[in-house]
């Protein structure tokens, strides 16, 4: 079966350019001009992505992004932001999307960025509330952690660091990706922050010091999971 990509896009050009480039990928395309709409076909039509852009008549992207979360709703969002919508970006992540691509932006862009968050949801979608790997187990729901059967103490920002590394198990992830996505840019504008908490939590879930077995360092690219 095809897969069911939303896009909500109110303007025609850009809508028309999106409808056909996904239907032309075999996508099945459902289509909503406004915020109020994109929240109704968002729970009626079950879509499996969706292309959300920022400025829409009658609720914003960022409000309908927030309402879908808000439902349970984990569909992969990718929000459509134009040039200098920065906050935009971040308030997008901080509230539950998946990716954003500034236009214009060319539709293999997009590709490439639509197969990278399907993959994460796919990814996600087997990590469920709690996962275990060496000698590891998380409760992600409960906040629970254990270490060779042993209550182990993690901060919140540990748990949600932990959790965003396990659903992209085997990819990596920059510290720019993670300042976005468990920080905000306006919080914490400083990369040397990723690190002292990956450090911190390395010493926590790891073994040996020095050779760690789960989060490993990508020299000048970021950090990946592997357990």
């Amino acid at each position: 079966m095809p897969h069911k990509v939303l896009i909500v896009e109110d303007d025609e050009a850009m809508s028309v350019a999106l409808r056909d480039g996904f239907a032309y990928e075999g996508y099945s395309v459902t289509e909503a001009k406004d915020g109020e709409t994109a929240l109704q076909l968002a729970s009626e039509s079950s879509p499996e992505l969706i292309l959300l852009d920022v400025m829409l008549p009658r609720l914003s992207g960022l409000d309908v992004c927030r309402r879908i979360r808000a439902e349970g709703n984990r569909v992969p969002i990718i929000m459509l932001t134009a040039r200098g919508q920065e906050i935009d970006k971040v308030l997008g992540l901080k509230l539950g999307a998946d990716d954003y691509i500034t236009k214009p932006f060319s539709f293999m862009e997009l590709m490439a960025r639509v197969e990278a968050v399907m993959r994460r949801a796919s990814s996600r979608d087997g990590v469920g509330d709690s996962c275990s790997f060496g000698d590891v187990a998380v409760n992600f729901r409960k906040q629970e952690a254990r270490k060779n059967g042993r209550p182990l103490e993690l901060t919140q920002r540990e748990f949600t660091l932990l959790k965003y590394f396990v659903e992209r198990k085997g990819e990596v992830v920059s510290r720019d990706e993670l300042l976005e996505a468990v920080w905000g840019y306006e919080q914490i504008p400083f990369t040397r922050t990723v690190d002292m908490h990956v450090a911190k939590l390395r010493k926590k879930i790891e073994g040996r010091r020095g050779a760690p077995r789960f989060i490993l360092t990508v020299h000048r690219a970021g950090y990946k999971f592997v357990g």
